[in-house]
């Protein structure tokens, strides 16, 4: 004999009652079934709803009832489309009676407990009913049985408890009675010993299998719902979430007294007593292998089962110097809680005494203030405890395993990743079986923190980056190409899942939770993107709260460098080309290496200083060894080198100038690299990064512009003095030809100080042969006295600094 549960999901439609018609039939062939059905899904909120209204004496209950009418009686015509008027009759019979069980409550303004468990039972009443006239009509030899004739209880209305002597005595001698192969049973409703209707509260059909399913003492109890069984993780929240073959009893109950609700720990009391198997089936995907719960679960090495959240929870503090050695605090905290009968979740005490914090539902948290603020009404006013705490809007998270006691570094692992994403946790709750490890954390955190732990846990290291790009000019769009690229070799070589979760140009930004598919992103960005803003863009990072996000600025705009700090102080890594907010004050910089430090998130910005070369990175290597810089030489500016390399007695200034501005060499004012001020900022960085304070006023920077070229006030301007001051230019280029020499822009930092200028390079010299838009590092340290660290290669480019931002990227995963 076998015992099957289908919910209110599962008979929500005809369609779906279909498939448990289709599913019954099967099984029948073999065995004997029982079949426990909800009330059609949706119906018993309805039935409660048209309730209140009619005891509130709003005349809108009849259309609620007309509505719950309508929707049987269209199910009853789907399933049974010919010769159902017997049917239909009955239908219309129960419901009439519905009907004037809603105009009485509207008459004497009232709804009992005792009239709610009336109403609400015509819900399983009705769908048990249609079910069983559907398997009839096809042909099965089947039998609907009212419940309430089986299962007895006391007059406990709307959540009764069970007589089991005599409930467990009709549901034996039922059976063995019966010669039906298929049996339809109402679930949740039953009768009390003086034969009034009652519910069994939450979980009531559960319970209904649960009961019958220990009476007879079957081999296994079936529940089917609309999901394959239990998740590691709320699917709807975690997309990666995967189904769990096989729980034990214990795992599968704090699975689900921790918020996941394909099962409700106290209505399956019965069969666990007599450790009878529990299947969780799929109703929609029958032969899905859903997941069965018995005594030894799973022998699976992974130390942790599943993840799974409460919300809507407040948290209540009791403190106060007062409680300190003093016996009997926590005896009348929960005595109070206890008789306003509200439950709590979750219980931390501080070993020092001074404070107890318990999670509660949020609805209970004002009666839960009042009456604790009362019982503790005289030690509040001498000041030995203050009043209650109350903090709401959070939701409580849990990591759950049989076998977590026997893995070292659960805890940290599971902190530790939360904390790295600016998670903050409120209390923490850890059972001596080790087999729950609970957190409460801020309500608009918890997908986060879900998808982070699941990461964590069980997806094989692969971590997930969201980046979040503004700046997809030409740079920008050679990054967006290389991501794409490259994504599926950094999921299968380095774990990490890179996706690129918002754009933005100068007009308009888009943003997709689940990651841009990057086929068609200009377009995409073009039509389906809201109007930019800097700050609209930063509030809609933010507000995503995704897990791992990286900001990535690829502009030359000071406004986007003053967002850095707001983006860290968010645990959100920055990685910027911009070099705006590394060289601005001294103060401002070390503001958001602090930030970056306290906040866990990475600031990055290796192509501030020669692109996509490892410049900086092996800079900070040289000082983490331990190493000391004491002076730097190099040509730092792609842009200028290329114009030098290219520039001759045969060419223009102008001509040259132009060239490198539209290869994407120079910024888009090309006024910020000809007049050193770009190559200060950049040996400002490196003399920065080597431990030395100073500002970019601080650098002597000689100008090799003609006086017209750096007074103009437009970039139109500038160029115009370009042509006009030809003979300026033309005389740097003779004297370096005459001196054998070749004009590079070198910057220099030594014993602290630091400068820029133009300089005639002898042959022979290592700056001498440098090509085209090539830059040149040479570090002279305590290591390397005499023979610098020579870094050289491309310096300027869309390919290379892309390269650099993309590299920067990688390190962020690889952390």
């Amino acid at each position: 004999m076998k015992v099957l549960k289908f919910g209110g999901t599962s008979v929500g439609s005809s369609k779906n009652i279909t498939n448990v018609v289709s599913i019954l039939t099967k099984y029948a062939q073999t065995d004997k079934v029982i079949c426990v059905v909800s009330a059609v899904g949706g119906i018993t909120d309805k039935l409660l709803e048209a309730g209140q209204l009619a005891q509130s004496k709003n005349s809108a209950y009849t259309d609620a009832f007309t509505n719950i009418k309508n929707i049987h009686i269209n199910i009853v015509k789907e399933l049974i489309p010919t010769d159902n008027e017997a049917v239909i009759n009955y239908v219309n019979t129960k419901l009439e009676a519905l009907k004037n069980l809603l105009d009485g409550i509207y008459l004497i303004n009232e709804l009992s407990p005792k009239t709610s468990d009336k109403l609400v039972s015509f819900g399983e009443l009705l769908s048990s009913y249609i079910i069983g006239e559907t398997l009839k009509s096809q042909g099965a030899n089947a039998e609907r049985k009212n419940s309430q004739e089986l299962i007895t209880t006391n007059s406990n209305f709307t959540k009764a408890e069970v007589n089991y002597t005599i409930t467990n005595s009709n549901i034996q001698e039922y059976f063995e009675n019966s010669t039906f192969d298929i049996t339809i049973l109402p679930g949740f409703i039953s009768k009390s010993v003086t034969g009034e209707i009652t519910t069994l509260g939450r979980g009531g059909s559960d319970f209904t299998a649960a009961i019958v399913a220990a009476a007879l003492k079957v081999e296994q109890l079936e529940i089917w719902t609309d999901v394959s069984g239990m998740y590691t993780a709320n699917p709807k929240m975690v997309k990666q979430a995967l189904p769990i073959n096989k729980l034990s009893y214990q795992e599968a109950m704090e699975l689900s007294h921790f918020g996941a609700k394909v099962l409700y720990p106290p209505t399956v009391q019965p069969v666990l007593s007599l450790q009878i198997p529990i299947h969780i089936k799929n109703t929609l995907e029958p032969d899905a292998v859903g997941t069965i719960i018995s005594k030894d679960g799973s022998n699976v090495n992974n130390a942790a089962k599943g993840i799974t959240n409460i919300s809507n929870i407040a948290l209540l503090t009791l403190q106060g110097n007062g409680m300190v050695g003093i016996p009997g605090f926590s005896r009348r905290l929960f005595q109070t809680l206890a008789q306003e009968k509200i439950n709590v979740i979750l219980i931390t005490q501080a070993s020092s005494e001074h404070s107890i914090c318990f999670g509660i539902d949020e609805k209970d948290a004002v009666a839960a203030k009042s009456a604790i603020d009362a019982e503790f009404e005289n030690e509040i006013s001498l000041n030995k405890i203050d009043p209650i705490l109350v903090e709401s809007n959070l939701s409580i998270i849990a990591l759950i395993g049989d076998s977590m006691k026997s893995h070292q570094g659960i805890s940290g692992k599971m902190f530790s990743a939360l904390g790295k994403n600016n998670i903050n946790i409120r209390a923490i709750a850890q059972g001596a079986s080790e087999r729950n490890i609970s957190a409460i954390i801020a309500q608009n955190d918890v997908k986060k923190a879900l998808n982070i732990l699941h990461e964590v846990f069980f997806e094989g290291n692969i971590k997930q980056l969201n980046v979040f790009i503004t700046g997809v000019g030409n740079v920008g769009e050679r990054l967006v190409e290389q991501i794409k690229q490259q994504r599926k070799y950094l999921k299968d070589n380095l774990k990490i899942n890179l996706r690129v979760a918002g754009l933005s140009n100068s007009r308009k930004m888009l943003f997709d939770t689940d990651g841009l598919s990057l086929k068609n992103w200009k377009e995409q960005l073009e039509q389906d993107g809201e109007t930019a803003t800097l700050e609209g863009f930063y509030e809609s990072v933010k507000k995503l709260n995704l897990r791992n996000s990286v900001f990535v600025d690829v502009t030359a705009n000071k406004d986007v460098a003053d967002l850095y700090a707001k983006y860290l102080k968010q645990s959100i890594a920055v990685v910027a080309c911009n070099k705006i907010a590394c060289s601005s004050k001294l103060e401002k910089y070390k503001e958001l290496k602090q930030l970056s430090y306290k906040y866990n998130a990475p600031y990055l910005f290796e192509t501030n200083v020669g692109a996509g070369l490892p410049v900086i990175d092996t800079l900070n290597n040289l000082i983490a060894s331990g190493d000391k810089v004491t002076s730097i030489q190099a040509v730092l500016s792609g842009s200028l080198n290329f114009v030098f390399n290219n520039f001759n007695d045969t060419t223009k200034f102008y001509d040259v100038v132009k060239q490198a501005a539209a290869e994407g060499y120079t910024e888009p004012d090309p006024r910020i690299d000809l007049s050193g001020v770009d190559v200060a900022r950049k040996i400002l960085i490196l003399a920065r990064e080597s431990g030395t304070e100073m500002n970019l006023e601080d650098i002597e920077n000689t100008p090799f512009l003609s006086e017209s070229g750096l007074k103009s006030d437009t970039v139109a301007d500038f160029y115009e003095t370009l042509v006009a001051d030809e003979a300026h230019y033309q005389a740097l280029y003779a004297s370096a030809k005459a001196n054998n020499s070749q004009l590079k822009y070198v910057a220099e930092f030594n014993e602290g100080k630091a400068k820029v200028g133009l300089k005639e390079i002898p042959e022979g010299h290592p700056f001498y042969n440098l090509e085209g838009k090539d830059n040149i590092v040479m570090f002279y340290t305590q290591r390397y006295p005499e023979q610098p660290m020579i870094i050289k290669g491309a310096g300027a480019g869309a390919d290379v600094t892309a390269s650099g931002l993309f590299a920067d990227i990688i390190r962020i995963g690889n952390n």
